[in-house]
């Protein structure tokens, strides 16, 4: 109980409280009316509602398996690719010069492109959610593994460690804190994109959910998706933190 109210925990949850009073504010003064921002009661009452209703569950469902999809594959791609261009010249001057060109590109800008190709299932949005969360995944991932001490892998080759076994007994573990900051940033990227992705073009999905509530005016109802997908992303992102502390509880910062 000590540790769930610990300060860290406390200053979390301030700000949210905060956003919500301000939010409850808005409504009971009038600043915004009912009808367009219903109170917070409102939302979190239907919210419930509609957790234990087989559609809704659907919906998220569909979400999570975008999301997981595409972020799991971004995580081997870009895991992979940022320790092989750390550890050979060759492959990092392939794969630089296409880094620089396009990880400032909005890939949503891409999003048409992958519907002509992949359709409006499920492939053209998983690919957009690998495309965002590639690229903070594998720079971070390429400057864990370019800033492992070199001594660490002088003293593997001194015994006799074969190369390749190197980049995962020495390299791969050096350069975890700094891949699993860049997963955590990849996890946030992913949410969003997932949920831009439906409300663009799809048929369920929570951003779905949300479009289909605006068109009809039903105000609480567009609320309760977009509630639903900061929870999971704050599930999510804790379940991440959780297990960044169990992988790296040998490290001093961790």
């Amino acid at each position: 109980m000590a540790r769930l109210l610990s300060p860290n925990v406390l200053l979390g949850i301030a700000p949210i409280a905060l956003v919500i009073a301000l939010w409850q504010g808005l409504v009971s003064f009038g600043f915004a009316p009912a009808v367009l921002l219903p109170p917070p009661g409102f939302v979190f009452s239907r919210l419930l509602q509609q957790l234990v209703t087989w559609t809704f569950q659907q919906e998220i469902a569909a979400t999570l398996i975008r999301l997981f999809a595409g972020f799991a594959i971004a995580v081997v791609l870009g895991v992979g690719i940022g320790i092989a261009a750390a550890a050979s010249p060759a492959i990092n001057a392939v794969v630089r010069p296409i880094v620089r060109v396009l990880a400032p590109l909005p890939k949503v800008a891409l999003y048409p492109a992958l519907l002509l190709l992949l359709g409006f299932g499920h492939g053209s949005k998983i690919t957009l959610v690998t495309a965002d969360a590639l690229f903070p995944i594998l720079l971070s991932t390429y400057y864990g593994a370019s800033t492992v001490e070199q001594k660490l892998i002088w003293s593997a080759m001194a015994a006799g460690t074969p190369r390749f076994q190197i980049l995962f007994k020495v390299v791969l573990p050096a350069a975890m804190p700094s891949i699993l900051t860049g997963c955590r940033i990849g996890l946030v990227i992913s949410c969003i994109v997932v949920f831009l992705a439906e409300m663009i073009t799809s048929t369920d999905g929570l951003g779905h959910a949300l479009v289909t509530a605006a068109r009809t005016f039903q105000a609480v109802d567009m609320f309760v998706p977009l509630i639903t997908i900061s929870l999971l992303g704050l599930i999510l992102n804790a379940l991440l933190g959780a297990l960044r502390s169990y992988l790296l509880r040998g490290f001093p910062e961790a």
